[in-house]
């Protein structure tokens, strides 16, 4: 077993069960499922917002480090060998102490798994408040060292919006559902999609739209630019399972049933 780093150590055990949901990631240029999204579950089918109201401060580092594990566990047993879709993780910035050290159990379940590092996307959202850059930018260099593929959640939706982007260059960023919804109705969210598309294809970053609700939506998005798609529109996350894509959206997008 991995040895804990002192940030593990030193918190309080976790009270309480979870487990993950899945929700698909498209690549409609390439016309297949991409990855999915773990999304924190409890062990009745609970949302995230009840599990995460149950996490102290003393307990934050236990349980990103657990929700890592929970999620590379779920994802071994269902993911395909052949051909294995990225499995996107949520973390938490501000609850890594130290990001070699906070990796072990990460490495130590990928590889009891047998479940490839390159297969995994570590987000943080631009929401969470960041307390040191230069943390931050510790964690990304490690994790892009261990061929772990780094993405911004939620972007467009906090304050820091393009001072984030500045500073922190992820391999991936995800585009908040406010700037997606009715996207099809929206001279103005039509150019800040197109521009920050431009400024994706410029430096080299994978754009994705998530929070999709509508072929209308996925429409202009993807005469945008954009090629990586993720909402219910797609697919429901499904309770430890890999959800389908609806028959709507694999027909929009030519994906094989």
């Amino acid at each position: 077993m991995a040895e804990d780093c002192e940030g593990c150590r030193s918190g309080a055990p976790l009270d309480f069960d979870f487990t993950m949901a899945f929700q698909p990631i498209v690549d409609a240029d390439a016309a297949k499922v991409w990855g999915y999204e773990a999304l924190i579950r409890g062990t009745d089918g609970a949302g995230a917002a009840a599990i995460l109201s149950r996490v102290g401060p003393e307990q934050r580092y236990r349980f990103d480090q657990a929700c890592r594990v929970k999620a590379i566990e779920l994802a071994a047993r269902l993911f395909p060998r052949e051909n294995t879709p990225r499995l996107s993780i949520n973390f938490l910035p501000n609850a890594v102490y130290e990001p070699a050290a906070c990796l072990r159990r990460t490495l130590a379940a990928a590889q009891r798994c047998r479940f490839p590092q390159s297969a995994i996307v570590f987000e943080f959202t631009e929401n969470e408040q960041v307390h040191d850059a230069g943390h931050l930018r510790a964690i990304i260099a490690e994790y892009r060292k261990q061929g772990f593929v780094t993405a911004i959640d939620d972007f467009g939706a906090g304050q820091s919006g393009l001072s984030l982007f500045a500073d922190f260059q992820p391999d991936l960023i995800k585009l908040d559902m406010h700037l997606v919804r009715d996207v099809h109705a929206s001279r103005v969210r039509q150019a800040i999609v197109a521009g920050l598309a431009g400024i994706c294809r410029e430096l080299g970053i994978m754009l994705l739209a998530e929070g999709v609700e509508s072929e209308a939506e996925f429409r202009v998005l993807q005469a945008a630019g954009i090629r990586l798609f993720q909402g219910y529109w797609f697919a429901r996350p499904a309770f430890e399972a890999l959800p389908p894509v609806s028959a709507a959206a694999a027909a929009a997008a030519d994906i094989a049933a």
